[in-house]
Formats: structure tokens, sequence, C-alpha cells
């Protein structure tokens, strides 16, 4: 019996899974994650490589596993999730009136009567916030949704009234440019729809 695991406990990319009709089980990664790269796309196929293939290697028999790792860049930083809110504050502040761009990394590998294959690829999306005050981020912060959150931010949650435009597949600034994993595991002969737990 074939399964679809997603290799992530964010609630966001379970939900853009679930939109498109995928039958899958949630495995998120225990692995550590080491970055050797610089470039935030490469950054983001490493980690979500390193994420996908900790849960393949635990799971025995046929299945297809998505890892997944998102990355918030500006001025050649990588900003993932903050520590606490000072930090959450301060990657605000950051992005405030100013243009960055979002990486999400995606590794799909599936294993079929012992036959493997693996995917990387990664989509980034340019996001640009209108000028946002202090007490606008503080207040922001003081609710708590930006500390799970690369960047600081969810474009699907309060943050929404930040974002002035966005150039790209906004699915991708959630957590998942899930339109893309779908074309992609179907180059690899995989309709993620049609698989079962």
């Amino acid at each position: 019996m074939k399964k679809l695991i997603l290799a992530s406990a964010s609630p966001r990319r379970r939900e853009l899974l679930e939109q498109i009709g995928a039958v899958f089980q949630v495995c998120p990664s225990q692995g550590e994650e080491v970055i050797t790269g610089t470039y935030p796309g490469d950054v983001v196929m490493e980690l979500s490589g390193q994420k996908g293939q900790e849960v393949f290697d635990r799971i025995e028999g046929d299945v297809c596993v998505i890892g997944a790792d998102t990355v918030v860049a500006i001025d050649h930083a990588i900003l993932g999730k903050p520590a606490d809110e000072q930090e959450a504050i301060a990657m605000l502040q950051r992005l405030q009136g100013r243009i960055h761009e979002v990486y999400t990394g995606v590794t799909i590998l599936c294993r079929e009567q012992g036959n493997a294959q693996r995917k990387s690829f990664y989509e980034k999306t340019t996001v640009e916030f209108y000028p946002v005050s202090s007490e606008e981020i503080h207040a922001y912060v003081k609710t708590g949704e930006p500390l799970d959150k690369a960047g600081a931010y969810g474009i699907q949650g309060k943050s929404a009234v930040f974002v002035k435009r966005i150039e790209g597949d906004y699915n991708n600034v959630v957590g998942l440019p899930v339109a893309r994993v779908y074309q992609e595991a179907k180059e690899m002969g995989i309709d993620i729809k049609e698989w079962h737990k």
C-alpha cells in the first residue's frame, strides 16, 4: 500500500495539501538541520532534502515523502523563524516599507517496488510591504503569530494588512507552492491526489 507523507508539522502546509485533495499522513522530521550553502534557494532545497530524507529513511515499503522549508531573504540575509519577540520585531522593522523574497524548497522522495526517485526544487515569490509603524509591529508581535513563521510574519494571517503586493505564487509565501509540487510530482509519474493511506 502506497503512502504519501508530509515531513512537516506546519498546519499551513497540511491545509494546502488538503486543499488539492491529497490523502496523506503527517510525519515531521526529527533530524538536525545543517546548512552548507548561502544562496537562499540552495539553502531551502538542502533543508527540505534533509527533512524529507530523514523521514524517508524511517519509513519502509512503498512511500512518497514531501519535505519542505521556507525562508525570507532581504539584503542577502536569510531570515528564518525568530527566536523570540525581540528578534521578530527586528525582522519586521527590516522588512517594513521594502521588497523581499520568500523561498520555499521542496524535496520529493518516492520508493515503489524497490525503485527510488528524488527531486528537489525551489520556488521564489517577491513580496513588498507597506511602511509599518513601530506601534503596529509591536502590536502584531504581541499576538504571537510571528513566532513560528519565517521572516516573522504569516501572509495568510493578521500581517496581511502589511502586504502591498506580491509577484509569484501566493501559496509559496504561505509555505508550500502546491501547484508546483503537483506538477513536479506528475513529471515523476506520481499523481499525489491518487496516493492513499
